[in-house]
């Protein structure tokens, strides 16, 4: 994928929080270069600085200006890698619209973890930032999330948002290995 006649891409990531999509897209990022666009880190910003803005709001906004910065890159020419939740339809269709517009191949890559304990595991381990749960039931401070612990989880897990083409799925339980890593690439150059 290193050469320099190789497609332009568009990375979608999707998965449970503590999946590992964080992690895959910035293994991603090491093996094809190009932009990670952290929407966690976007919403975070946005909430430290807008403290006072409902988090709702403050996660609208942050969407809108991943996408923003998404249609910078890819009129820059970089490959792009979204690093954001992707339940909903709209999301894939704005991902996939932009990667259209711009004659880049277009990717959702999703992490897939069944173990809610060890979801629960990795989000109680990791450093959050402000955006992000702490625990399976535990959504971030400020957010309305009331009644999506567990339960709204693993309905989202039985049944993912994904589109009907170019569409990979990695089992991360283990972690992102090379292996992993290896066969998202494999894949993505056999199209």
């Amino acid at each position: 994928m290193g050469n320099s006649e190789a497609r332009k891409l568009l990375i979608q990531m999707s998965g449970a929080p503590g999946a590992g999509k964080s992690t895959m897209a910035m293994q991603l990022q090491r093996s094809i270069g190009g932009l990670v666009i952290d929407h966690d880190i976007i919403r975070s910003s946005l909430l430290e600085d807008y403290g006072n803005v409902p988090f709702d709001q403050v996660a609208r906004s942050a969407y809108r200006l991943q996408w923003a910065v998404a249609e910078q890159a890819v009129k820059q020419g970089l490959n792009v890698i979204i690093d954001s939740v992707c339940n909903y339809q709209q999301a894939l269709d704005q991902g996939s619209a932009l990667a259209e517009r711009h004659g880049y191949t277009y990717w959702y890559v999703e992490c897939r973890v069944e173990d809610i304990a060890l979801l629960e595991e990795r989000l109680r381990t990791r450093n959050p930032m402000r955006s992000q749960r702490t625990g399976v039931n535990c959504p971030p401070a400020g957010a309305s999330l009331s009644g999506r612990g567990e339960d709204v989880l693993r309905m989202r897990m039985a049944n993912p948002c994904r589109p009907e083409k170019n569409a990979i799925i990695v089992d991360t339980t283990i972690g992102i290995s090379d292996e992993s890593l290896d066969e998202v690439l494999k894949q993505m150059q056999g199209l």
